[in-house]
């Protein structure tokens, strides 16, 4: 039994999808959401940069909050550095890029599956690797969207100008004939509706947000870690830019449970 908090953190808001499969799944846990939206996009950014951000705010869950675990709820961060973290820390570290394509592997029926992202995770070759790695014999088609997390970070999901950019970003996985597209940014799930008109109902939208909370509820279990109780766990949302604009579009993103955000600053 262990009392600890679990840390996720992401470059803003994307994470919620991962945050709200983590609270539905494990209901008794604490948890702490780090958004760095003080210094979000991390999509544009070099993976140094990023791989910069991941250990500090690592740092800090581990130092100030004293988390038991941490999840990486960023595509482009955990493209940098996952394996960094898990070299540096002694907490388990789990990112959102391979428990998406474990799940992409097994939904294709044509075994063609495309993968959209940041530009960042897309040029990392991450996706790539990971589907290597399952050992799948499967077609990947790889398509960076930028613009897209912008959007999502504005509260604008369903506009036409999001519509009209879909269009142009998914070309590529269109004319691939994907019959799986997995959304490898946290934040791409809140563009499910306009992603899927794009795509046609018989393509499926795979988000890695359940999968990962599967994988740390496995840890959990295997380690000893969870925290075995009745209680509804407490949850903490800190950001490092505006506290009450991440309040206002957190909650309507999330939930109920987004009620309050500390603000923090690494001044």
């Amino acid at each position: 039994m262990d009392d600890r908090p679990i840390g996720m953190f992401d470059s803003g808001f994307g994470g919620l999808t991962v945050a709200r499969a983590m609270i539905d799944l494990l209901p008794g846990e604490d948890l702490v959401y780090f958004g760095d939206t003080g210094r979000y996009p991390y999509g544009p950014r070099p993976l140094d940069e990023v791989r910069g951000f991941a250990r500090q705010i690592t740092r800090m869950l581990v130092e100030h909050h004293e988390v038991k675990l941490v999840v990486v709820a960023c595509n482009t961060a955990s493209a940098a550095a996952l394996d960094l973290l898990r070299f540096e820390f002694d907490v388990p570290i789990v990112g959102v890029i391979d428990p998406g394509v474990r799940a992409a592997v097994a939904a294709t029926r044509n075994r063609r599956v495309g993968v959209i992202g940041t530009v960042g995770t897309i040029s990392s070759g991450a996706y790539q690797r990971a589907v290597h790695s399952q050992r799948a014999s499967v077609d990947l088609t790889c398509s960076a969207c930028p613009g897209f997390v912008e959007f999502v970070e504005r509260g604008e999901v369903d506009s036409e100008q999001v519509h009209v950019l879909a269009q142009r970003l998914l070309a590529p996985v269109v004319q691939a004939d994907v019959d799986t597209l997995l959304l490898g940014c946290t934040h791409y799930p809140f563009l499910a509706r306009t992603i899927a008109d794009v795509m046609g109902r018989d393509v499926v939208l795979v988000s890695s947000a359940e999968e990962t909370a599967f994988e740390v509820l496995g840890i959990l279990e295997d380690t000893g870690l969870g925290r075995r109780t009745a209680a509804k766990g407490v949850h903490r949302f800190v950001s490092s830019g505006d506290a009450a604009w991440f309040r206002t579009l957190g909650g309507r993103l999330l939930g109920p449970e987004l009620d309050d955000v500390e603000g923090w600053s690494w001044d």
